[in-house]
């Protein structure tokens, strides 16, 4: 006899993807996350701005030949957490000010502004993880702030 079992609502969320390391996978995270991020009925920006961002730096800084990059996002609570895996370990980003002329380089320093925290964590070589997070409720202002 087969019994159904009880599945446990952790209010947990999570989707994974793996693209090409190109221009067009780039602009399939954005497309994926956006189509994710409505299904979960969670506002679409800045979300799906950070997911632009960290894509295409993926696929533009962290490009190797062959290797993909990958595309997580979790809900965990009231927190979106979105992070971006490539194969380039020994190139971790920072946000630097472009010169005003520049038509590129202001990825991090917009992802900087979106997120409530971003980061990167080295993974198993030649992996790196960009991550950001963002609240998805008003913060309290009274309230201290997040520790990390």
């Amino acid at each position: 006899m087969n019994r159904k079992s009880a599945e446990l609502d952790t209010g947990i969320r999570s989707f994974s993807v793996q693209l090409s390391s190109t221009p067009r996978g780039a602009r399939l995270a954005r497309l994926l996350a956006t189509e994710q991020l409505r299904a979960w009925e969670i506002p679409l920006d800045p979300g799906r701005q950070i997911v632009a961002e960290l894509a295409a730096n993926a696929a533009t800084h962290g490009r190797v030949g062959g290797r993909d990059f990958r595309l997580m996002l979790y809900v965990v609570g009231d927190v979106l957490r979105v992070e971006v895996t490539d194969t380039r370990g020994e190139r971790l980003p920072r946000p630097q000010a472009p010169s005003p002329a520049a038509e590129s380089g202001r990825g991090l320093l917009l992802v900087e502004a979106l997120a409530d925290r971003w980061g990167v964590a080295e993974d198993r070589f030649p992996r790196k993880t960009v991550w950001a997070e963002l609240r998805l409720t008003a913060r309290d202002p009274s309230a201290p702030p997040p520790a990390g």
